[in-house]
């Protein structure tokens, strides 16, 4: 970073504090002594999402949180944990340095979540994610659900 001044590469930083999502520095130039102000924020890598029939679209956390949120009507849930699963997804594919993600991958990603916060969210999520076109698979999402709870049960005896 160079002075906005006099273009001197020495700077110092007089002070530091957190504003929203970013940090705003007081800097102060060796050279010639003139004072500014810079913000830095992280940067997160655009995300692709790709979805069933092949197409590409640029990841909407707004929509992520407004299916999640349709999941969640009239349960136990706080929007402080739907925010926290969107911003978990978000992050996830952040840190692994990731530009396309799969919608199936998304959707997974959502559910784990929502199966340790709430199954009736759980369940309502995988209606629509998972597409369920019959009975059975309905019955077969809430069997695999019970069956993964009685086999926590089973480990936490232990």
């Amino acid at each position: 970073m160079k002075c906005p001044y006099c273009g001197y590469e020495e700077l110092k930083v007089i002070d530091s504090r957190p504003v929203d999502d970013k940090t705003k520095r007081r800097r102060e130039c060796v050279r010639c002594g003139e004072r500014f102000t810079t913000f830095e924020a992280v940067e997160i890598p655009l995300l692709m999402v790709e979805k069933r029939d092949g197409s590409v679209q640029l990841f909407d956390k707004a929509k992520l949180i407004n299916g999640i949120v349709s999941a969640i009507k009239k349960r136990p849930v706080s929007a402080e944990k739907v925010t926290e699963i969107a911003n978990y997804v978000e992050n996830y594919y952040a840190n692994a340095l990731r530009t396309v993600a799969k919608s199936t991958e998304i959707g997974e990603l959502v559910l784990d979540r929502l199966r340790e916060i709430d199954p009736i969210s759980y369940i309502r999520f995988a209606s629509v994610y998972k597409d369920f076109t019959d009975i059975d698979s309905f019955v077969a999402a809430i069997s695999e659900f019970d069956g993964k709870k009685q086999k926590t049960e089973e480990y936490s005896e232990l």
